[in-house]
């Protein structure tokens, strides 16, 4: 059974104002993106991890680098793990992309999105399949961390969940979080064992304070 960490890089500028990054080169992380970055290299440090594989983007790259850290690790590149090329999107402000056409068939139909210029989601879904399937014939026996990106990580949980790629916007994965799939070499008996965990988690306001935040508002 080779099990998989799916880590999202920490958070960058691009992210806080709403640009889509993709491909961009030369986007760090921001002080917080590296803080969330250490925090999960700390949630990993106690797990043994036998292999940490990125996709090549920077952010991605930065983020492996502290888990690698902790385990005395070298970081594999594989450009499948890669993020969406998103074509002439790439750089625009999500503002002006949401009153495009297009932006209804990415949130409502995405199986039938192909970015202009740029890839299928679709595409994306299957090659980032395809790695995944590969690490496991390579590491059967093996717990492995696999860095990548929001998108393509809710692709890939959606696939191993049974959600038809037109669903997988309702899955969430947050900076810095860990996902972890459980996959056999010989192909049955797959398992997700965890979504988006960021770490420890809080419960919802009491009614009291949700009541008195809420007159709060209606004061002002």
């Amino acid at each position: 059974m080779t099990t998989i960490i799916l880590v999202r890089h920490g958070e960058n500028d691009w992210v806080k104002k709403h640009r889509l990054a993709g491909w961009i080169p030369d986007i760090h992380l921001n002080e917080n993106g590296q803080k969330q970055a250490e925090a999960a290299a700390e949630r990993l440090a106690h797990l043994p991890v036998k292999a940490i594989y990125s996709s090549p983007v920077l952010r991605c790259m930065e983020t492996a680098v502290y888990i690698a850290n902790r385990h005395n690790l070298e970081i594999t590149q594989l450009e499948d793990i890669g993020e969406v090329r998103y074509g002439e999107w790439e750089g625009e402000k999500i503002k002006k992309l949401a009153k495009n056409p297009l932006w209804g068939v990415v949130q409502f139909f995405p199986s039938r999105m192909r970015f202009p210029q740029g890839e299928a989601l679709r595409e994306v879904q299957f090659r980032a399949i395809q790695a995944l399937e590969q690490l496991t014939q390579q590491h059967p026996d093996d717990l492995i961390v696999v860095v990548s990106h929001a998108d393509l990580i809710k692709l890939v949980l959606a696939h191993y969940l049974g959600v038809h790629i037109d669903l997988f916007q309702r899955i969430i994965i947050s900076p810095a979080s860990s996902s972890v799939l459980m996959l056999p070499a010989n192909g049955h008996g797959v398992r997700v064992a965890r979504i988006n965990d960021d770490g420890p988690l809080q419960p919802p306001p009491k009614p009291s304070e949700k009541n008195s935040s809420e007159k709060k508002k209606k004061k002002k």
